[in-house]
C-alpha cells in the first residue's frame, strides 16, 4: 500500500493510500502504538453503528495496534436534500438502540479516555426502566470525570468546577422523560459529518449507548450546515420529547468539558454559560 501523509490530529498521523486492488483508503497511524486504544475504539464504533444499517459510514478495512484503514470518501458539499437524508438516517440509527448506556469496549474521545462502563443494576427495583438510569450515568461517566481532569490541569478554577458539579447534580431533574439507550455517534460535531456523493456520512465516532438528544445537541454546538433541515427530517421519523430545547445545554456540557480538557481556558466561558443555563432551567 502506497501512503502519503495528509495531516495529523491528537497525536495520530493521517495518511491517504491506494490498495493493490485500486481502492483509495484513509489511514490513521498511531506513532509508536501510543494511540492503539483510540484506533480500536474507533473501529469498534464504526462497525457497531454500521450494523444498524441506518446511516452511511465508511467501511473499516483493517485495524491493528498501529493502524486503522477505512474507506476513503471523495469530498462533496452539504446541501438541503443530503441534510434531510442525514436527519432521517440519524433517527433510524438512534431507534436501533443499544443494550445499555455505555459500550462493551474502552472508549476514547479526541484522544481522551471515555468511560463506557454501563450503569450498575438498579438494586433489584423492577420499576426502574433502563431509561431512568441515564441521568446518573451521564453525570458520573460524561460530566464529572472531565470536571476533575480540567480542574487538575488548571483549565477550570475551583469555582467553575463547583458550578459544573452543581449542574451535573441537576441532571435527574432536567433529563426529560426516560428513554431507552439509543445507538449514538457520541462526538457528532459538524466536522464529523463528511458530505460525499449527495449524502452525509458519519466519521470518527465515540459511539456508545446514550441519549439521542446528545447527538443533536452536538450538531448544534458548532453549527452544522442545514441544521434545521436535519432536525425536521429527524423528527419526521422519531419526534423528540417535549422540552428538548431547554435540555440542549445539559447535553452540550460534556463536549464543552472535553474541549476545556484539550484546549484549556478558551472554552471555559462557554462551559460556564452552559452550566448556568442548566441551573436556571
Amino acid at each position: 500500500m502506497r501512503l502519503r501523509e495528509i495531516g495529523s490530529s491528537h497525536g495520530v498521523r493521517h495518511l491517504a493510500g491506494t490498495l493493490a486492488d485500486g481502492r483509495e483508503v484513509f489511514v490513521k497511524q498511531a506513532v509508536g502504538g501510543a494511540r492503539a486504544a483510540e484506533l480500536a475504539a474507533e473501529a469498534s464504533g464504526l462497525r457497531w453503528l454500521a450494523s444498524a444499517g441506518a446511516v452511511p459510514l465508511p467501511e473499516v478495512i483493517s485495524v491493528d495496534a498501529d493502524m486503522l484503514v477505512i474507506e476513503m470518501l471523495p469530498p462533496g458539499r452539504p446541501a438541503a436534500p443530503a441534510a434531510r437524508h442525514l436527519g432521517a438516517a440519524l433517527a433510524r440509527l438512534h431507534v436501533a438502540g443499544a443494550p445499555a448506556f455505555g459500550a462493551p469496549w474502552p472508549g476514547t474521545i479526541a484522544g481522551l479516555p471515555l468511560p463506557n462502563t454501563p450503569p450498575a443494576p438498579p438494586g433489584g427495583t423492577a420499576q426502574c426502566s433502563p431509561g431512568a438510569q441515564w441521568p446518573g450515568w451521564y453525570a458520573e461517566s460524561r460530566l464529572l470525570p472531565y470536571v476533575r481532569m480540567a480542574r487538575d490541569r488548571g483549565s477550570l478554577s475551583a469555582a467553575d468546577a463547583h458550578l459544573v458539579e452543581s449542574a451535573a447534580a441537576r441532571t435527574g431533574d432536567l433529563a426529560g422523560p426516560p428513554e431507552p439507550p439509543s445507538r449514538i455517534h457520541g462526538d457528532l460535531w459538524s466536522g464529523n459529518v463528511l458530505w460525499s456523493g449527495g449524502q452525509g456520512w458519519l466519521i470518527d465516532p465515540a459511539a456508545h449507548g446514550g441519549h439521542r438528544e446528545t447527538d443533536l445537541a452536538m450538531l448544534a454546538l458548532f453549527g452544522a450546515p442545514f441544521l434545521d433541515e436535519i432536525r425536521r427530517a429527524y423528527e419526521s421519523v422519531a419526534p423528540l420529547a417535549g422540552g428538548w430545547r431547554a435540555r440542549v445545554p445539559l447535553h452540550q456540557l460534556h463536549p464543552l468539558l472535553v474541549h476545556v480538557c484539550l484546549y484549556g481556558s478558551s472554552y471555559t466561558a462557554a462551559t460556564r454559560d452552559a452550566a448556568r443555563a442548566v441551573l436556571s432551567a
